[in-house]
């Protein structure tokens, strides 16, 4: 009888395991001929060694599935065994970007949504600009996600400029981070959707996934990372040229931004607009405009928008 060592990783065991070993007991009833003893992240197989390289394979397929699913049930585990459950993440439905938590489908829901997509698997930069609700950083996390999962990229960088919206950052309770914290919250929120709370904290501890203020990314150099610049609407012409050349090895950087929503106390200080004209020339460059029929908020949004382009058209804005 030989044994094996079998070392957990990409999933909390708690998850694996399923409540009360519910999960662990199934799999392992599926190998009788095994002895199989779990703590914590390490797995001891004792048996004939092809039916221990059997098992370490079907469990290794159900970390990947969880990967990409956010769960795993019995049924799952009887799937596997049945040959039918896993497909390729390169054979996924053309529009679904990620499984997100509980399983969820993320995918891309209007046309220039599907642009960036195929933008990105050409581009190593893009720049996707429109208004608030069409699903432009959404996307954009999808993506970046996706890359991760695909082990496309080793990391996830999310930025945003800390400008107030009409507040006062310096009047807000807390520290530095608790200050700046509500300023980033889309971004978490996008990521609790497509990362389990448990693994997006393993990663945020690990730098796995990193979210910070755009004034935190100078003197950086971003290699094999996806980074997300939101907001740009809200950056100058020097700040725009920071963060794009952070750019490393195996980068793929994504710029979004709202170019009717800018917060800086001059409109005119903004260069996202002035940046795009610029780097249009430039090839492995791509440029997605979204607009009102890719907002996928409440139907109310989207007359909300309209009305508001018609007046600042009247007032000149």
């Amino acid at each position: 009888m030989s044994e094996k060592l079998i070392v957990v990783e990409g999933i909390d065991p708690v998850e694996l395991y399923g409540v009360n070993n519910k999960l662990y007991n199934h799999l392992a009833a599926q190998f009788p001929k095994l002895k199989i003893v779990a703590r914590g992240n390490d797995i001891k197989v004792f048996g004939e060694d092809n039916e221990m390289d059997d098992f370490e394979n079907k469990l290794l397929q159900l970390i990947d599935y969880h990967a990409r699913r956010g769960r795993i049930t019995t049924n799952d585990i009887d799937r596997l065994f049945a040959g039918d459950l896993l497909e390729k993440v390169q054979d996924l439905p053309a529009d679904v970007l990620v499984y997100g938590t509980d399983g969820r489908i993320i995918r891309a829901r209007t046309d220039n949504q599907k642009k960036l997509v195929t933008a990105c698997e050409k581009n190593d930069l893009l720049f996707a600009v429109g208004p608030a609700g069409s699903g432009k950083t959404y996307t954009a996390i999808a993506l970046a996600v996706r890359a991760l999962k695909n082990k496309e990229v080793k990391r996830i960088i999310l930025t945003r400029p800390a400008v107030e919206a009409g507040e006062r950052l310096g009047f807000l309770p807390g520290d530095m981070k608790e200050k700046l914290d509500p300023y980033l919250q889309p971004l978490y929120d996008a990521l609790h959707d497509m990362i389990p709370s448990k693994k997006l904290e393993k990663f945020m501890e690990d730098g796995t996934v990193q979210i910070a203020p755009l004034a935190y990314m100078r003197g950086r150099t971003l290699d094999n990372a996806c980074a997300i610049l939101d907001e740009a609407q809200n950056t100058t012409v020097g700040q725009l040229k920071m963060f794009l050349t952070r750019m490393g090895h195996n980068a793929k950087f994504i710029v979004t931004g709202d170019i009717t929503q800018v917060d800086l106390p001059r409109r005119s200080d903004s260069g996202l607009s002035r940046v795009i004209n610029w780097l249009q020339p430039v090839k492995g460059i791509g440029f997605v405009t979204f607009n009102k029929r890719d907002i996928i908020r409440h139907a109310l949004v989207k007359d909300i928008v309209k009305e508001f382009e018609k007046n600042e058209e009247e007032r000149g804005e």
